[in-house]
């Protein structure tokens, strides 16, 4: 029988997914990683190369995901808060990328793997929000992402803050969602007022 090569990558990125998101870097072990996968850990250095490739492999993923499965569309700053509401969503039921990239800037600092794809990126992102928001200043909707970014990312790495700060009532969730697209599209309208 042919080894399945794709299957068994698969099965590694599905492994150090989960072990790099609860661990980080510097936590997370590759003999951890080949055991969940099932697979001997020196296909690991095969397919991948070193723990630091595999991290990199694996956020990669992730990004690629959240660009797919969470697209900025529409014109105008609901279309703002529409966008940060289903962030918010996706990351509220798969908080792995919000974690993975607070592991990275936790532990690799300035480093950012694919920074050319990534800066390329997130270029992109600033010019359709421009398309969004016509007329606002470029630095003012990369500011605006930010924001959008942090939002969404910071509640799911934040859990026992918003359970300090705001308690754990039913219907937490759904408030907090709701004054995520509040303050986002309050931020968009005020630099669309500001552009006009």
């Amino acid at each position: 029988m042919a080894w399945d090569t794709e299957r068994t990558k698969t099965l590694l990125l599905e492994a150090a997914t989960a072990e790099f998101s609860e661990r980080g870097f510097a936590g997370a072990r590759i003999d951890r990683i080949a055991a969940a996968a099932g697979v001997n850990k020196e296909r690991i250095y095969q397919y991948f190369g070193k723990k630091d490739e595999l991290f990199d492999a694996v956020l990669a993923a992730e990004l690629v995901k959240v660009v797919t499965e969470v697209p900025l569309e529409g014109k105008g700053p609901a279309a703002l808060g529409d966008y940060a509401g289903r962030l918010f969503d996706r990351h509220s039921l798969n908080g792995i990328l919000p974690r993975l990239q607070f592991w990275e800037g936790l532990e690799r600092g300035d480093y950012v793997v694919n920074r050319e794809a990534r800066a390329s990126h997130c270029a992109a992102k600033i010019d359709t929000i421009l398309q969004v928001l016509p007329g606002i200043d470029r630095a003012d909707a990369a500011d605006l992402l930010l924001s959008v970014v942090t939002l969404c990312d910071g509640w799911s790495v934040l859990p026992q803050l918003d359970a300090l700060i705001a308690g754990s009532a039913p219907g937490r969730l759904a408030r907090r969602r709701a004054f995520v697209v509040r303050t986002v599209t309050l931020m968009a309208e005020s630099l669309t007022a500001e552009a006009a």
